[in-house]
């Protein structure tokens, strides 16, 4: 659409964490041009002024609605609640520019596992099944013929991804049981009594167990890599999410049983070939937070258990670490907008993470 060299790009949605994080990639990104940010608060303040990690950048947060945000540019990033994006659909189901959706709204293709997982009857469920989910490491291909794409929670992501490999393989049945921790910055920018600082900082606590709205999406993904793989989908996940006393982050542990002779170096060595930010790091080194803040990196781990006799199978154990606003959230966005443009896919968000 655009007519100068560089793709423009928009962001609805830009005072959360989410927003501040696509505006630190996408302002200084070296493909493209953010030309405009909205919001419903903070109209008319400079971005700097909201965010203050940001050296100046020449904006100011608009309030226009999504259809005149969307006009004029390339990209459109929703970088809002649950349950907002999804009363867009309409208004944004004629423009032109290609959209990618931060929210949950359109990740999942059944609408009673909406209703279920999130609360409410989806106000435009046709629209359901129609975005391309924004997983790379499983549908780049599709991503880069897309014209909407629904990113992935981050949740989602840390799990999905430790668990591809075996799903592609059939190697997953019955109840897969995942335990994850996560940082506060994953509940958004606006305090809550679960983000409250005195009652996070020390605290470790579990929340929506073996309910999260992520359990859906993440059975979703993983049935479909299942079938590309040649292989049904007869598992289930029983997920246990756990509020940690940390701002970025998540580790997440999930424990399979698998033949006692599984070479899983080389099955998660050959899938993982060419994903650029899928770092295997074996069984001599865990994943671990610290290594990957701020970055747009999966480190994956894992333990083997000790061979069971009588069924000639061993409890596998496979650790998986993202920074939730990177690769669990904005830089995936971005990492989509990459393929869809026809950039490199690393463009921009290919940063080493801090250390420590």
């Amino acid at each position: 659409m655009s007519t100068n060299s560089r793709p423009r790009v928009t962001i609805i949605g830009g005072t959360g964490y989410g927003g501040a994080e696509l505006i630190r990639l996408l302002r200084w990104h070296p493909g493209v041009d953010l030309v405009r940010v909205t919001s419903i608060d903070q109209v008319g303040e400079p971005l700097e002024a909201v965010h203050r990690n940001l050296p100046k950048t020449g904006l100011v947060f608009e309030n226009i609605p999504a259809a005149e945000a969307a006009r004029d540019v390339d990209v459109v990033f929703l970088a809002l609640p649950h349950k907002v994006s999804a009363t867009m659909a309409g208004e944004l189901a004629e423009v032109p520019a290609r959209v990618i959706d931060l929210s949950g709204d359109f990740r999942l293709r059944d609408k009673d596992a909406y209703k279920t997982f999130y609360g409410d009857v989806h106000p435009h469920p046709e629209h359901l099944g129609t975005w391309v989910y924004g997983l790379p490491e499983l549908h780049k291909a599709a991503i880069r013929e897309a014209r909407r794409v629904a990113s992935p929670g981050c949740f989602a992501t840390a799990i999905a991804l430790g668990l591809l490999p075996l799903a592609h393989a059939g190697l997953l049945r019955g109840a897969i049981h995942t335990v994850a921790m996560t940082g506060s910055s994953g509940s958004g920018a606006y305090a809550q009594i679960g983000t409250h600082h005195p009652l996070r900082a020390g605290n470790l606590k579990t929340y929506k167990v073996l309910n999260h709205q992520h359990t859906p999406e993440i059975e979703q993904t993983l049935r479909d890599a299942a079938g590309r793989g040649g292989h049904g989908g007869e598992f289930s996940l029983a997920f246990v999410p756990v509020s940690a006393p940390l701002v970025r982050g998540i580790l997440a542990t999930s424990i399979v049983p698998v033949p006692g002779d599984l070479d899983v170096k080389a099955l998660y060595g050959e899938f993982y070939r060419d994903a650029p930010f899928v770092r295997v790091l074996g069984s001599k080194v865990g994943a671990e937070v610290v290594a990957i803040k701020g970055s747009m990196y999966v480190d994956l781990s894992w333990t083997l258990g000790q061979v069971d006799p009588a069924t000639g199978q061993r409890q596998l154990a496979v650790v998986s670490a993202l920074d939730n606003l990177v690769k669990g959230g904005a830089g995936q966005a971005v990492q989509s907008m990459n393929l869809m443009l026809g950039l490199a896919e690393t463009a921009g968000i290919d940063a080493p993470g801090l250390w420590p």
